[in-house]
């Protein structure tokens, strides 16, 4: 074992060595440090001595308290990251990819297809700029389920017959607290739709102005972004469901100067509450 290095100013040849690293003391050291504490209510020969070694002990104990602490966090973060790893791997085991999807087709009906094959935890549709058809994850239970799925390739849903492969990625988890809470928001749900990729230069008026061009009468809009991201997302909830499922085919028209990309919203639009008058 690699010896403690002793700075050459510390080394006293009448007591054990000391080492004031702060992160290993020897015991020696310390127990050095504690014999030779001052009283207070004693003179002692070497004041400059003794308040020096004070200092040194209350460094070296405090620094111990510091450093257990950390090893104690860092350990712990650790294992919660390993964790946190194997959870995901187990997640994409169990997840599969499912791409050329219609555009008519609904998540409750893609869903559905997989059904014999166990059971459904999620089913995530996303819109493809690029294709008039979408893509999806869908998450099982087991892993048995998710192999078991990939049987399903090929087959006819919609106008398209669907590719099904293993997923490299897992669903990302949404906050429940902006899931739907009665059947009126999940009535709600229905007429919305989730837009991603808008270009920052588009405004509110305008992003209501291309959907109801195109679509029908827009009842509410959410416009969110922020400096830090480079493109904006919206929420846009139609006054009928028909006009929801016409927006999905505007996925990959360009606004401004970026393709949107649409899917189906998961999350209902509700009003702002009003702010507190100042008094």
């Amino acid at each position: 074992m690699a010896q403690e290095f002793v700075p050459p100013s510390l080394t006293n040849q009448n007591h054990p060595s000391l080492s004031l690293s702060p992160s290993s003391p020897s015991p020696e050291a310390l127990n050095f440090l504690i014999r030779h504490t001052p009283n207070t209510n004693t003179n002692t020969s070497n004041p400059s001595f003794d308040f020096d070694i004070v200092a040194a002990a209350n460094n070296i104990k405090i620094n111990n308290i510091r450093n257990n602490f950390s090893y104690n966090h860092f350990k712990h973060k650790t294992s919660n990251m390993r964790t946190s790893m194997a959870q995901r791997d187990d997640v994409i085991r169990r997840t599969v990819y499912v791409s050329d999807i219609d555009q008519q087709v609904t998540e409750r009906q893609l869903a559905a297809l997989f059904v014999n094959c166990g059971r459904v935890v999620d089913c995530r549709i996303c819109g493809d700029p690029n294709s008039v058809l979408r893509f999806a994850f869908i998450e099982f239970t087991n892993e048995d389920s998710a192999r078991a799925a990939l049987s399903l390739a090929g087959t006819m849903i919609g106008y398209y017959p669907v590719r099904v492969l293993p997923s490299k990625t897992a669903i990302a988890p949404v906050d429940q607290t902006f899931l739907p809470r009665s059947e009126d928001e999940h009535e709600m749900c229905s007429r919305t739709v989730y837009c991603t990729n808008i270009d920052k230069k588009i405004s509110q008026a305008d992003v209501k102005g291309f959907f109801e061009s195109l679509c029908g009468k827009v009842n509410r809009l959410r416009l969110l972004g922020d400096y830090h991201h480079s493109t904006r997302i919206a929420f846009v909830e139609f006054v009928v469901a028909e006009s929801a499922i016409l927006a999905l085919n505007c996925s990959g028209v360009v606004l401004g100067s970026l393709p949107i990309r649409v899917s189906p919203s998961k999350t209902p639009v509700r009003p702002r509450a009003p702010r507190s008058q100042m008094h």
